[in-house]
């Protein structure tokens, strides 16, 4: 009896079970379907519009950015590189030999005009201050005997060849005080601070120092190759162009300057150009130019190579990513969002072309929403609403 009835059992178990299974598997997937919503199809306000309802998936992969008027380049971006600026610059070196006892500064360290950066021990100072000490030790000896002299000879108490030699002796004691205290004064031509043989190395400026070839105990001479010390204004920078000879009639003397960094992306600095290039080079038929950088918050720094654009003098566009830009044929067009969901393609003029960037002149104006993302679908959903249409 008990054999009859459980292979029944077992299978109408086994029905239930799987139609539950296929019930709960079944469930979720027809709830997803039911709440997931099919695209939208953009409605077409005229023929270079296109409008979205709102919370259409299209509108996720289209972005719009409202981009301001400014100053159009001459021509393609040039390269360009960051160095120190010469008129704020201190290379300080020594010109004796000796040996640094002693370091007072450490590089990035805020400096003043005056401050101790270094302290050396020199025996050429130490030799130099001894013979200038000596040639005046010995010139007032000189001169006491001079005086001395003085009223004997008037008395006929001393031979006047003693007088004329007791002169003699007098005016070379001068002239090798005067040569003691010239070299010393070569050896010291910035009158650094000298206590016996130990001199104070200052800086000229005020700054920051930016390099320091200083170490403790370095045997230090006048043909080092590199300064001790660098000081130096970060904020202020040159800027070196190589601009192609094709534009050196365009570029004139305090032309702005717009200037990239890949370290500081979407970021623009602002330069001045203060000299024109007097040679070009043989074999890139390039002319460098500089130009003063403004760097007040100390981003850029010397040997950086940065992206250049030397702008026109009255010229103003507006400067799009390539990626807005749709081309049809020779002509070139970009959407602007004017309302919410709503777009138009507009023709515009392109003033001038880079590799990555554009500017734009009639068509669009400073300001206005322009679609930096999305401009090919946008393109080709009203490039196929109008052909259906034709």
């Amino acid at each position: 009896m008990t054999k009859k009835w459980t292979v029944p059992a077992l299978s109408g178990l086994f029905v239930v079970s799987c139609t539950a299974w296929f019930l709960w598997a079944r469930s979720p997937t027809e709830s997803r379907a039911s709440t997931e919503r099919p695209p939208q199809p953009a409605t077409q306000l005229g023929a270079e519009t296109l409008r979205y309802a709102e919370g259409a998936p299209q509108l996720t992969m289209i972005r719009a950015q409202a981009i301001p008027s400014s100053r159009v380049p001459l021509g393609d971006v040039l390269s360009a590189r960051v160095t120190y600026d010469e008129d704020v610059t201190a290379r300080i070196g020594v010109g004796v030999s000796g040996r640094i006892v002693d370091i007072k500064v450490s590089p990035g360290d805020a400096v003043k005009a005056g401050q101790v950066l270094a302290e050396i021990d020199s025996p050429d100072f130490g030799t130099a201050s001894a013979d200038l000490n000596k040639a005046k030790a010995d010139e007032e000896r000189k001169r006491l005997a001079v005086e001395r002299a003085r009223d004997l000879v008037s008395g006929d108490a001393i031979p006047v060849k003693e007088w004329e030699s007791l002169q003699s002796d007098l005016a070379q004691a001068h002239a090798e005080t005067q040569r003691a205290g010239q070299r010393l004064k070569n050896l010291n031509p910035r009158g650094l601070p000298i206590s016996g043989q130990r001199v104070k190395l200052t800086s000229p400026i005020d700054g920051v120092v930016t390099d320091r070839t200083a170490t403790p105990a370095l045997e230090v001479s006048p043909g080092l190759a590199a300064p001790l010390f660098v000081v130096t204004d970060p904020k202020r920078l040159w800027l070196m162009i190589d601009l192609p000879e094709k534009l050196l009639g365009q570029v004139k003397l305090k032309s702005d300057v717009s200037v990239e960094s890949d370290a500081y992306p979407g970021q623009q600095f602002k330069a001045k150009i203060v000299q024109l290039g007097q040679v070009v080079d043989i074999n890139t038929r390039r002319a460098t130019v500089r130009a003063v950088l403004a760097n007040p918050q100390q981003e850029l720094l010397p040997e950086m190579f940065v992206r250049a654009r030397v702008l026109q003098v009255g010229g103003v566009g507006v400067r799009v990513p390539n990626s807005a830009i749709v081309n049809h044929g020779v002509y070139a067009y970009l959407f602007v969002q004017e309302s919410p969901g709503e777009f138009r393609r507009r023709k515009v003029a392109l003033l001038t072309q880079g590799g990555d960037v554009s500017y734009v002149g009639e068509g669009l104006q400073g300001s206005e929403q322009v679609v930096v993302k999305g401009a090919l679908l946008l393109d080709a959903e009203l490039t196929a609403r109008t052909g259906d249409k034709s």
